[in-house]
């Protein structure tokens, strides 16, 4: 059974969430919910045709305010307030926050009382949210309900400062 999954925030992380979803994980992942502030059509305009990852390899429609994907529905929704988006109502158990702006436990916590089980923040947190780096120290995860994924600088950087470390070390 695919785990579902909620996107608050469909910029380039947000997007290439659903692509990654969709592309490599079919079966495991199902996207059923996007939050964005921007129009339906620009989003699948901006999924569609991205400029770094190229043409969408699949079929992308908009009914009103759903999104559909390969035939998949995926509902829309333009919330400011992440307590508002009724993530239980679509049954998304995880959510990437992918907007910027959500970053601390308080305001993600929100996304929890709006039905979500597990909120993983696509940005450093800015207070004491658990960080993690898949391969650096993934390990450590405790099954807490909200995470930081930490920067894309941080994930490029870490898994070789890593290695460099293990084999090496490295002096301050």
């Amino acid at each position: 059974m695919a785990i579902k999954v909620g996107i608050n925030g469909f910029g380039r992380i947000g997007r290439n969430v659903l692509r990654s979803a969709v592309q490599n994980f079919g079966d495991e992942i199902e996207i059923v919910a996007i939050n964005d502030l921007l129009e339906p059509d620009y989003l699948a305009y901006m999924l569609q045709y991205d400029s770094v990852h190229g043409r969408f390899k699949g079929e992308i429609a908009v009914d009103g305010n759903t999104l559909l994907v390969n035939g998949k529905r995926i509902r829309l929704t333009q919330e400011r307030d992440p307590a508002a988006l009724k993530w239980d109502e679509v049954g998304a158990e995880v959510v990437i926050e992918s907007t910027g702006l959500f970053l601390d436990k308080a305001t993600a916590q929100k996304h929890l009382d709006a039905g979500a089980k597990k909120v993983i923040l696509s940005a450093p947190s800015k207070d004491d949210t658990p960080m993690f780096v898949y391969g650096v120290n993934d390990k450590t995860y405790k099954g807490e309900a909200i995470i930081s994924n930490a920067s894309c600088t941080t994930n490029c950087l870490a898994p070789l400062a890593k290695v460099l470390n293990d084999k090496w070390g490295i002096k301050r």
